[in-house]
């Protein structure tokens, strides 16, 4: 292989996904480095490739964005069942070698490459419907709501995230791992943890477990901007002092601990409650309360 050529080492009767090979090659060839900075953990296993797609029941010709496709093992996995690839990649030896591997390996897949910041981005073309990534671990939750937040045609999706970041994504009201991510996540949709993912299927190898998370969106937003503002405050207040009671977590937001107590009281909430008992229909009633 050489720089020249730009190209994995395969053959044309060779399969439509990278292998491990294949993925340290190009690396190689591009002077990629995977670092824990950009939480780069590049899959080399196929069987994972297809089997998250499987979950995220990725169908033939709907659009789909991927974050951070690295090297390209999950954007050809979901170009193989025939949908199109909306991919946002920063790097931008990542995004100017996707293209040339997927055109040799799937000539005919549909794939538009985003050069730009996941985290920044507020367009994106064809109105993907679905979402199926392997986040990058240190920004996956800012990512996951930024996306939900500007882009309401996706509808549902599977992201690969660390093992605890998912979980709380997914938990409950009443559980100890339940905060601000799972209230968050909520006002968009329902989440779910969808199965684990071995270390051993990543190059290199993560010192934290992964979890595949589903979800699915809400048949309508639940209400204004205005409200999901107020709404995300509260939650933040709540949960940056979870222990105490809501009219001391949320004082600093609602003024002082007597107005918080009036404005939860109107709310319908008892003001001695801690924000992992509430749910997001629980906040967004206090929101209701304060905006009144």
């Amino acid at each position: 292989m050489t720089d020249s050529a730009h190209t994995p080492a395969t053959d044309p009767a060779a399969p439509t996904l990278l292998g491990p090979a294949e993925i340290r090659d190009l690396a190689e060839m591009l002077g990629v480095n995977p670092t824990k900075k950009l939480g780069q953990n590049f899959v080399i296993d196929g069987n994972t490739v297809r089997r998250i797609v499987k979950v995220a029941a990725v169908q033939p010709g709907e659009t789909v964005v991927e974050v951070g496709p690295g090297l390209g093992s999950l954007t050809l996995g979901i170009l193989e069942v025939g949908a199109a690839v909306v991919a946002v990649e920063i790097d931008d030896r990542l995004a100017e070698q996707l293209p040339l591997t997927v055109q040799l390996m799937q000539p005919t897949a549909q794939l538009t490459v985003i050069r730009a910041d996941a985290l920044k981005i507020a367009e994106l073309p064809g109105e993907p419907t679905r979402l199926v990534a392997n986040l990058p671990y240190n920004v996956s939750v800012p990512v996951l709501l930024h996306l939900l937040e500007h882009f309401a045609s996706i509808r549902a999706g599977v992201v690969m995230v660390q093992a605890e970041v998912g979980e709380r994504l997914a938990a409950a009201p009443g559980s100890k791992i339940y905060g601000s991510p799972s209230v968050k996540a909520a006002w968009y949709g329902q989440f779910r943890t969808a199965g684990k993912v071995s270390r051993q299927v990543f190059w290199p190898v993560p010192n934290v477990d992964s979890i595949l998370i589903a979800f699915e969106r809400r048949a309508e937003e639940l209400e204004s901007e205005e409200l999901r503002l107020a709404t995300f405050a509260l939650v933040d207040g709540a949960f940056q002092q979870r222990r105490k009671m809501l009219r001391q977590s949320l004082s600093g937001v609602l003024g002082d601990s007597t107005q918080a107590a009036a404005v939860l009281t109107a709310a319908g909430i008892d003001p001695t409650e801690r924000g992992e008992q509430l749910t997001v229909n629980n906040f967004l009633a206090i929101a209701r309360a304060w905006l009144a």
